[in-house]
């Protein structure tokens, strides 16, 4: 039995195979005392990240020092990290508040397609700051001729082009997939590699398309990190002056520190999901990429960042203040995480 969005076609056993209207989010735990630790928890990460990365984007746009390439980019960095985490933590903790496991079909493909837009999105951020890192220092002289507005609009534009296709393209090969009975997914958002594993229709074309958008958009970031920040040393090591090296060093330092972590937190992911048949190791790691690296990116470039230091206080004294929630499991809490979906 096929399923194509709300059509149904039958071609295979039926006692294997139905319609399928919903799946069913398994989370990261189904212990029923751990929901209000989690629901606490996530919630209040949530916040962080959106406040945190909101106030960045408005630091930069009201702020006319902070009108350069890198914070240019810095801000939409900030703006795709928070939608990225919108895309997952809002339906989780939708769930662990009316105690439902259910997305539908729908709204399970559409949260493949926006997730792979955003992290594909976050990817090719991180590629072009290597770049605009590169040219600040190792060809400062043409750095204003080089990263023009209109080339860094132009960046940004070409970016969330391809993250588009991407993410149709996944979405909409998804459509041709059916579906046995068995929808439960063991994770708390529509991961691609799981809704592939519940398919009973053949997958070839669809690992196929994973496999070669993964090397293009994956390993071509990457690559062009890589030799941004081996040409980025090379120049800083011809530096005469300790102080001149640790100048150029500290404009960089904190772009290097999120490539690490966002990198770092796919990788793992890839790794837990290679060498280990629990998807609870899986889960736990990709919470890291999806939800812990957005938080940390605000605090990373304001702490590291001598014209955003006030903001980092600000950002601490938000995380680490006296919190503001004071019953998190109330009928309003439901009605704003419906209204976030």
């Amino acid at each position: 039995m096929f399923v194509w969005g709300s059509q149904v076609f039958n071609n295979m056993d039926p006692e294997n195979q139905t319609h399928v209207a919903e799946f069913l989010l398994l989370g990261l735990s189904e212990d029923p005392q751990l929901q209000p630790v989690l629901f606490g928890l996530l919630l209040t990460m949530y916040l962080v990240t959106v406040l945190g990365n909101l106030l960045i984007v408005l630091a930069v746009s009201s702020d006319s020092h902070l009108h350069t390439p890198m914070y240019f980019f810095l801000s939409n960095l900030s703006l795709i990290d928070i939608c990225c985490t919108s895309t997952v933590v809002p339906k989780m903790l939708l769930n662990i508040q009316t105690e439902s496991k259910a997305i539908t079909y729908a709204g399970c493909l559409a949260q493949v397609c926006f997730f792979f837009i955003f992290v594909c999105m976050d990817n090719l951020l991180l590629t072009v700051m290597a770049y605009d890192r590169y040219v600040a220092i190792c060809h400062p002289l043409y750095y204003t001729v080089i990263m023009n507005p209109c080339l860094c609009v132009l960046l940004v534009l070409v970016s969330l082009l391809i993250s588009i296709v991407d993410g149709l393209l996944h979405s909409l090969m998804l459509l041709r997939l059916s579906f046995c009975k068995q929808v439960e997914i063991p994770h708390f958002f529509c991961e691609l590699a799981q809704i592939l594993k519940l398919a009973c229709s053949d997958t070839l074309i669809n690992n196929i398309l994973v496999y070669l958008l993964t090397i293009l958009l994956g390993v071509g970031p990457v690559s062009g990190i890589i030799f941004s920040y081996t040409k980025i040393v090379s120049s800083i090591l011809k530096i005469p002056s300790t102080g001149g090296k640790y100048k150029a060093f500290s404009t960089c330092g904190s772009h290097l520190s999120v490539v690490l972590m966002f990198y770092g937190a796919s990788i793992g992911v890839y790794l837990s999901s290679a060498v280990t048949d629990s998807p609870r190791k899986t889960t736990l790691a990709s919470v890291m990429y999806t939800v812990v690296t957005p938080m940390l990116n605000p605090f990373i470039y304001s702490l590291r960042n001598k014209d955003m230091k006030a903001l980092g206080r600000l950002l601490s004294r938000v995380a680490f203040g006296p919190s503001c929630i004071t019953n998190l499991r109330t009928k309003w809490t439901v009605q704003i995480l419906k209204l976030l979906l």
